[in-house]
């Protein structure tokens, strides 16, 4: 990991070979997309449910915010995308989490299960890490 960064090594540059034209100044930009999901909802659900949880939001706030230029060379980065996924401890972490984030003009997603309507997940759209880690650096990687 790189310290103080929730990032995978992988994430700190492009694989080469593997990145679309134009994704080397996404990465440059250090573009990451953050997905925080319920660490009691990881433990509990059957592991391909909760993976799903945090597809759903990530592709959510993909598309939710597909215009954006982050999100575009985000994309075209192929291969070479990076996604951190973290925890939040547990729904109402989750939801005040999602507060902090509108109340700082992050744009992001929550995926909310239904019929159940519990909020299961979030997601980012691509940022550049040094714009929202502040928002994120209380949370643990998930496990």
């Amino acid at each position: 990991l790189v310290p103080d960064m929730h990032l995978p090594a992988g994430c700190a540059a492009p694989y080469s070979g593997m990145a679309a034209p134009g994704a080397a100044a996404a990465a440059a930009a250090g573009l990451v997309q953050y997905v925080v999901l319920r660490g009691d909802l990881a433990r509990s659900w059957p592991l391909g449910a909760a993976v799903a949880q945090g597809c759903h939001a990530a592709l959510a706030a993909a598309h939710q915010h597909r215009e954006h230029p982050d999100t575009r060379a985000y994309l075209e980065m192929g291969g070479a995308m990076c996604t951190v996924v973290l925890e939040a401890p547990d729904e109402a972490a989750l939801r005040a989490l999602a507060e902090t984030l509108r109340q700082n003009s992050i744009d992001h997603q929550v995926w909310t299960e239904q019929p159940e309507n519990t909020a299961t997940c979030l997601a980012l759209r691509p940022y550049p890490k040094d714009q929202v880690h502040q928002h994120l650096k209380k949370l643990k990687l998930l496990k």
